[in-house]
């Protein structure tokens, strides 16, 4: 019998090729990996709620892990595991789950946040993407209620990918001023490959008066990648949570 445990850890994505372990590059589910098996002392391969792309960053992800022996002192492991990993990595909390669980497919949705900075910061550099044109703030919430209206969303999606369907359900879109900061929240029961970038390049096309929120309708209603607008840099893109439903924490 092996013991299930979602790890719930965040992530500076600037040094990694995203989550997902690749053949050339570093991945933060290989260090993740590597530092559970280092502590457990088995074979240990986490399995996380999304994978994000190069660059993008993590506030809350959620993955799950097997041990063959149940862990008795969680709060130790996580310790543990912050010596263990790099600064840009670190795990907030880890818990024990169904055996069944699965921190991917049991998901009822994700939610992610897009940040942009209105004015130049060393601070922000490489955590927001930088916007020297003044944008309307209305007009982007306006275009961004579009969304809810739509199922499909091929005209966001990277081209080519393996999924069998383009639809999903937005939950929650909008944008929010935070001092220097622009940030759009974004929840659906699934996202599509570039899906968020692609939506953020499309609404601040908007805010710059370039398009409206009856051309993001158009666009959506096209089906076509090419006429949404550009991927915004991944420097900006967080994953924020993943949340399930209450039967997957129901441990005997």
């Amino acid at each position: 019998m092996a013991y299930r445990y979602f790890i719930y850890f965040a992530y500076n994505g600037a040094a990694y090729c995203g989550w997902q372990r690749q053949p050339n590059g570093l991945a933060v589910q290989e260090v993740l990996g590597k530092a559970l098996s280092t502590i457990l002392r088995t074979e240990t391969e986490p399995v996380a709620a999304g994978r994000t792309d190069a660059g993008v960053h993590a506030r809350n992800m959620a993955a799950h892990f097997d041990s063959p022996k149940p862990i008795e002192n969680l709060p130790r492991l996580k310790a543990s595991l912050n010596s263990l990993l790099p600064r840009d990595i670190a795990v907030n909390r880890i818990v024990r789950v169904r055996e069944d669980a699965h921190a991917r497919f049991d998901a009822m949705s994700r939610k992610y946040e897009y940040r942009i900075a209105l004015s130049k910061s060393p601070f922000l550099d490489g955590l927001a993407a930088y916007v020297h044109y003044p944008l309307d703030l209305d007009a982007m919430n306006e275009a961004a209620q579009v969304l809810f209206d739509y199922r499909d969303f091929t005209s966001f999606s990277k081209v080519h990918t393996d999924v069998k369907t383009n639809d999903c359900i937005i939950m929650e879109a909008g944008w929010r001023q935070e001092g220097d900061e622009l940030v759009f929240t974004v929840k659906a029961n699934r996202f599509l490959r570039n899906m968020v970038r692609a939506i953020v390049g499309t609404l601040l096309d908007v805010g710059r008066g370039k398009s409206t929120a009856a051309d993001v309708a158009r666009i959506i209603e096209r089906r076509d990648r090419c006429a949404a607008g550009h991927s915004v840099p991944a420097c900006g893109l967080y994953f924020l949570e993943a949340e399930y439903p209450p039967q997957v924490f129901d441990v005997e």
